[in-house]
Order: structure tokens, then C-alpha cells, then sequence
């Protein structure tokens, strides 16, 4: 399959274009049923010429083109209603009867109701453009009306998101309005399995109730299912949180497909270099060296424990408090006991040979290093974070 992506340098068409790549060269696996042969990549810079022979070779067509923001008002029907005017024309020349995706916007919805904008309304106008060329020449065509799109983009720019994860990743000031303003946003993640489910496809349709998309088999627009309904407060104090993480070692909770989880993801993107790498807090001693690594709401955190050369440490226990080692170099020796039978068990661990041990509730334990000259690293995970006031800790030798 060819397929050409106009628009292909915005935010949508770079994540679309490079994961069409990863299908093509075989990286990502999970859609079997897509073939990509050739992908062409058209954007304002290129040639007309390449339009022409685009638009003869493709066998689908992504239509990401338009403006968003340009220095006069009439230049949204030019390029959001002209350059759509000026593809579909291309594509009759030849006969090209390609399914063909437009990325419209919630916003021509509000054409002609609320404020009647220049955008809204050339929107509008290309979504009947499409509509009309399908009636016409027995195309498949495919018109989303997208949300406020969630990606990285230039800030201070079209995006709220994008701004206010640019300025706190940037320590640069911003301002929200009205912390209870409400957005609906698409990850561009899922943006783009929106658009291999076209590919497929298996597309989702709908019909817009003002600007709520309605599932609906046979509606005339199509959708991405997966949307996000957050405030701009919680929007902003999300941020405070990823950014104070380093400091404070607590990551929020970011559950599976969860939004915290794509606003960190997305929050990422706008570090500067400086700031990929962090200093940590290393306890360090004759005996070696105790370092926290992350802390969570609610599964405790992640320590790394380094141990000299015939070192011994622990030789404590707890009430409810319980820890996993899990040695990742070197040679060494567990051993616990339980304080109220005297019973015993002892583990020889080792790099080699990554196993995970239970240091169990009531069971005295230490972890002695066995090699005269390598240091043993373990991993420690334990299922709360260390309270100096409650540590829950008491000596006593194994």
C-alpha cells in the first residue's frame, strides 16, 4: 500500500509518518493486517509537482493539511478549504478512487452557531468538500472531527497542554484563566491507532450531538473513542507534581492508559538537555552505600543497596513492613530468622543469577557480602516508603 500524508511536518503527520515507518520496516508487529509499501511525505515546502505524481501512485490518502493560526483571517479558507479543493482535484485527474481521511476539528461544529469563526467555518466548508467529492466519484472518504489534540508542539502556540508543559519543564512562568476550564483532549498515541484502525478498516463512526461525538454504525463521521475530559487545574498541578518528582522521588500514581500517564509521557518532551539527568541522595558509609531511587502513592519504593567487600547489613526486622532483594552484581549471602520459632533459611545470591527473596514479615535478616573484592548491589523494593517517625525497624542479629 502507498500512502501519502499531506501536512506530513505538523504534529500529526511527524507522529503519523514515523509510526507508518515502523510498520514498514517491520518494527511494530501488531497490526498484521497493514502493508505499507511507500510513504510520501508532502508538506508546505514541497514541490507541486510531487502532489501530481502523489496523488497518481497512492493507494490512501491522509489529508493533515491546514492552518491553525495564520497572519491574515482569510488564509484559513485558503489553506484549510483551497489546498483540500486542490487534492481532491488532483486525485480526479486520475482517476485515483483512494480512500482519502480528513482531519477536521470540533470546531466546525460551531460554524455558523457560536461566533461563526474563520477557522470553524473553513473546516465546515472542507468537510462538505469531501462529502460531496465522495457522492461524486464513489470514493471512500473519512472525515474526523478531532478535540484539542495532545502532542508535542510549539508552545505558546495552539495548544494550552503543550504551553504549560513547555514553561513548567522550562521554569518558565504561564497563567491559566480559570483552573475549572474543561478540555477534551486525544493523545496523539491514540490519534494514530485511530488512524491504523482506518487503515483496517475498522473505524469507528458517529454523529455530533453540538460537540459530542455520538456512536452511531452508520454515522457520517468518524471518531477516536479514547478522549480525555481534565480541567485546566488538574492539568497544572499534574505538572508541579512531574516536575517536583526528582526532588521528592514520588511518582503519581499513572495507571494504564490513564491520562496522568500521557501527560507525563508528553511533559518529557519539553526538558531541556540539562535536566535529563538528575543528582540522588547516596547514604554513604564505611559499609558502603543506601540510595532511595523512586517512592510511590501506593506500592512503597525502590532502593539500591551497595554492600563493600565482606560487609554485612540488615540484621533487623519488621512487623508488617516487607522488602524483595534482588542482587544485580556481585556474590553474597541472605539469611533470616524468625524471632518467635528461631527457624532459619539462607539464600546464596549472586549477579549471575538474578533471583528475587523475600524478607518476610517477623523474620530477622541480613544481606553479607561474600567476595573479598567485587561490591554486591542489590535492588531493594519495599512496600512502603521509609517513615523516620514510624520506621517500623528493630535490631537484631540473625
Amino acid at each position: 500500500m502507498n500512502i501519502l500524508v499531506t501536512g506530513a511536518k505538523g504534529m500529526v503527520g511527524t507522529a503519523l509518518c514515523n509510526n507508518l515507518k515502523n510498520i514498514r520496516d517491520g518494527k511494530n508487529r501488531t497490526r498484521p493486517d497493514i502493508t505499507v509499501d511507500e510513504i510520501y511525505e508532502y508538506d508546505i515546502s514541497s514541490a507541486p509537482e510531487e502532489l501530481d505524481e502523489y496523488c497518481r501512485k497512492a493507494d490512501f490518502v491522509f489529508n493533515l493539511a491546514g492552518v491553525n493560526r495564520p497572519d491574515n483571517p482569510e488564509d484559513f479558507m485558503k489553506g484549510n478549504f483551497g489546498f483540500a479543493s486542490e487534492l481532491l482535484n488532483t486525485m480526479k485527474k486520475y482517476n485515483n478512487k483512494a480512500t482519502v481521511m480528513l482531519s477536521s476539528s470540533i470546531q466546525a461544529t460551531l460554524a455558523g452557531r457560536f461566533g461563526n469563526s474563520e477557522y470553524g467555518r473553513s473546516k465546515k466548508e472542507g468537510e462538505e468538500l469531501f462529502f460531496d467529492y465522495a457522492k461524486e466519484n464513489g470514493a471512500k472518504v473519512a472525515v474526523y472531527r478531532f478535540p484539542n489534540l495532545m502532542g508535542h508542539s510549539r508552545p505558546n502556540y495552539n495548544s494550552a497542554v503543550s504551553t504549560f508543559c513547555w514553561a513548567v519543564a522550562n521554569d518558565e512562568e504561564f497563567h491559566v484563566n480559570d483552573r475549572s476550564t474543561e478540555l477534551e483532549l486525544l493523545y496523539i498515541d491514540d490519534l494514530v491507532e485511530g488512524m491504523f484502525d482506518l487503515l483496517e478498516g475498522k473505524e469507528r463512526h458517529c454523529e455530533f450531538d453540538g460537540v459530542e461525538a455520538v456512536a452511531k454504525e452508520d454515522g457520517r463521521y468518524c471518531y477516536v473513542p479514547v478522549t480525555h475530559k481534565v480541567t485546566l487545574g488538574e492539568i497544572v498541578d499534574l505538572l508541579q507534581e512531574f516536575k517536583g518528582q526528582p526532588a521528592t522521588l514520588l511518582m503519581p500514581k499513572m495507571p494504564s492508559g490513564s491520562f496522568a500517564k500521557k501527560l507525563y509521557s508528553l511533559y518529557l518532551t519539553y526538558l531541556p538537555k540539562e535536566k535529563f539527568k538528575y543528582a540522588m541522595k547516596m547514604n554513604v558509609d564505611a559499609r558502603g552505600s543506601f540510595t532511595e531511587l523512586v517512592h510511590t502513592e501506593d506500592c512503597g519504593q525502590v532502593s539500591i543497596n551497595i554492600s563493600k567487600p565482606g560487609i554485612t547489613k540488615g540484621q533487623h526486622w519488621h512487623n508488617s513492613k516487607w522488602e524483595l532483594f534482588i542482587v544485580v552484581h556481585g556474590h553474597g549471602l541472605i539469611q533470616e530468622r524468625n524471632i518467635n520459632t528461631g527457624e532459619t533459611v539462607e539464600f546464596e545470591v549472586s549477579g549471575e543469577k538474578i533471583e528475587a527473596v523475600h524478607m518476610i514479615p517477623g523474620w530477622t535478616h541480613n544481606i553479607i557480602n561474600l567476595s573479598n573484592t567485587e561490591d554486591l548491589v542489590t535492588v531493594m523494593t519495599c512496600n512502603e516508603v521509609f517513615d523516620p517517625n514510624r520506621p517500623d525497624t528493630f535490631f537484631e542479629i540473625v
